[in-house]
């Protein structure tokens, strides 16, 4: 016999990262709602061989420390992380040999490398505590959408080879790749950013500070601290990601275009292996003789995609990998939950203030793929260029400043949601995107003509003073006044930076096409340009 069917405010399908963040945020904005979470995985996961997506970047980081209040469980019990770092390693074994790009010691605002198991469980334990019911081994099989306003939702979930019926007023998908709603309502939506990854965790900590006994390597940055990092490993049309994990397991991904790296050539481990033999070999040597550690191996074709709505006035909604997907070379993940379940728990509680939502759901949805198509650009077409020593410092450096400048000041000063304010600084916005699509493709072009020299050297992030502040001015607190002046600074900046990579770009290839880009600069010839020194690295 089915038992009755419960009432619920909002049901989750989904127990995992996004899911769970968001089961708390609405518990702590609205104290008094019903929440119900739905896992198909039986709990407690395993640590370290779990999911893949451990490492954060500044959005999501402090959506988790500071928004949701986890700080303890970030500073105890997940690992800090030493920022990214890139090596242009391919073919080599002298690591201190070759171009990196880093940071000589921790800037300001904190990011962390998260071993999903640990955190997920403890995610899991934390939503109970503050009263969420989460239910794990829960299979959803069937899916009755209202089309009545007046009507909730309907949900079929089985555990244990029982049937049990629930009726939700919001509807909220976090399951991940499976989209059950995104299959149901026929959302999927290809964004032409073919790329695939294989990854496996192995049982051993890769120290990549002890690559080399170089005294001059060694004494670079903060010591033994480059294993804590993001360590990228980049190669023409590929990179490599390192990931360190608390529970002493590191994370180990090849992320490739399948134009210069098909997937049949990495797709199982040993592939992988030969594969790192030939491009990666130093990577190789500390590998070869870890194999008995091996604790998983993965892959995905086509890792990317899109979604064509994922917040809808009809009380559902999707967040996380339920929606859409990017691509892990900046670790965005986490940043589009935090924007996602911010936007979801804004919704919920306008509609249980009684307000219509339909509006805003359309206008978050508007802005939240805006986020998504600008962040994309930083991708698309561009891993020819990832093996490039002169034009990938140049690029990592304006993917930061377009980061830290736009979409993280909106999230740090809690302005996701402020629909006039933003209104206010809409054509500054846009214009920060415009010129984003246009430097991408003019990096892309730039890096075509590139001499591609690999020098051995260390580009400091923390040595270029305005980098280390904008990272910094991250914890500034602003009124509404203060932050339409961040966001005009923020365009004069990126208006700044972009004309002395142009130039820096053009000095050297004097035929090199710049057009588009100065098209765009040009529109915006009277943004306010303060810089007096010069904002990249010295080459």
């Amino acid at each position: 016999m089915t038992p009755a069917p419960s009432r619920h405010d909002v049901v989750i399908m989904g127990g995992g990262l996004a899911g769970l963040t968001l089961a708390l945020q609405l518990r702590q904005r609205l104290g008094d709602i019903d929440v119900v979470v739905l896992e198909r995985r039986a709990h407690p996961v395993p640590h370290a061989a779990h999911k893949v997506g451990e490492s954060s970047v500044e959005i999501g980081a402090h959506y988790f420390d500071t928004v949701l209040g986890l700080k303890p469980h970030m500073h105890g019990e997940q690992l800090r992380k030493f920022g990214f770092r890139f090596f242009f390693s391919e073919g080599r074994r002298d690591i201190d040999q070759v171009t990196e790009i880093g940071a000589s010691r921790y800037l300001s605002v904190p990011s962390y490398q998260i071993d999903r198991g640990i955190f997920e469980n403890f995610l899991a334990e934390e939503a109970a505590r503050a009263g969420v019911r989460f239910i794990d081994d829960a299979m959803v099989r069937r899916i009755d959408l209202a089309d009545d306003p007046r009507e909730l939702h309907r949900l079929e979930w089985t555990q244990g080879g029982e049937t049990h019926v629930v009726h939700a007023r919001w509807l909220v998908d976090a399951c991940g790749r499976a989209g059950l709603l995104k299959r149901k309502l026929a959302l999927a939506q290809p964004n032409d950013h073919d790329c695939h990854a294989v990854w496996f965790r192995i049982g051993a900590r890769i120290t990549i500070d002890d690559w080399s006994d170089n005294a001059e390597w060694q004494a670079r940055c903060e010591p033994q601290a480059r294993w804590l990092s993001t360590n990228h490993l980049v190669g023409t049309g590929y990179w490599v990601w390192l990931i360190p994990l608390a529970s002493g397991s590191h994370s180990v991904g090849i992320v490739a275009d399948p134009r210069a790296h098909p997937l049949e050539t990495m797709d199982s481990f040993d592939k992988a292996m030969n594969w790192f033999r030939e491009w990666q070999p130093r990577l190789f040597d500390e590998l070869d003789g870890q194999r008995h550690l091996l604790q998983d191996f993965a892959f995905f074709r086509n890792f990317s995609y899109g979604c064509k709505q994922v917040f809808s006035g009809q009380r559902w909604a999707l967040t996380g990998e339920a929606g859409l997907f990017l691509d892990p070379f900046y670790s965005p993940g986490s940043d589009f939950i935090a924007m996602s379940n911010t936007y979801i728990t804004d919704l919920i509680a306008h509609d249980r203030a009684g307000h219509a939502v339909a509006a805003r759901a359309q206008l978050y949805d508007q802005i939240y793929h805006s986020f998504y198509e600008s962040t994309l650009a930083l991708y698309r077409n561009q891993y020819t260029l990832f093996g490039d020593p002169e034009v990938l410092p140049a690029k990592v450096i304006w993917d930061y400043t377009y980061y830290w400048g736009v979409l993280s000041q909106i999230f740090f000063q809690q302005r996701l949601t402020d629909l006039a304010l933003l209104g206010t600084v809409r054509d500054e916005l846009q214009h920060c995107q415009r010129l984003n699509v246009a430097m991408q493709d003019f990096l892309r072009a730039w890096s075509a003509r590139s001499a591609k020299r690999n020098r051995a050297v260390m580009l400091d992030q923390a040595a270029l003073p305005w980098f280390a502040e904008l990272n910094r001015s991250l914890n500034d607190r602003l009124d509404d006044e203060a932050f339409k002046t961040r966001v005009r600074a923020s365009a004069a900046q990126l208006q700044a930076l972009a004309t002395e990579i142009m130039q820096r770009a053009c000095d050297e290839h004097p035929a090199l096409d710049n057009g588009a880009l100065l098209a765009v600069l040009a529109a915006h010839a009277d943004t306010p340009v303060a810089p007096a020194a010069p904002m990249l690295f010295a080459l």
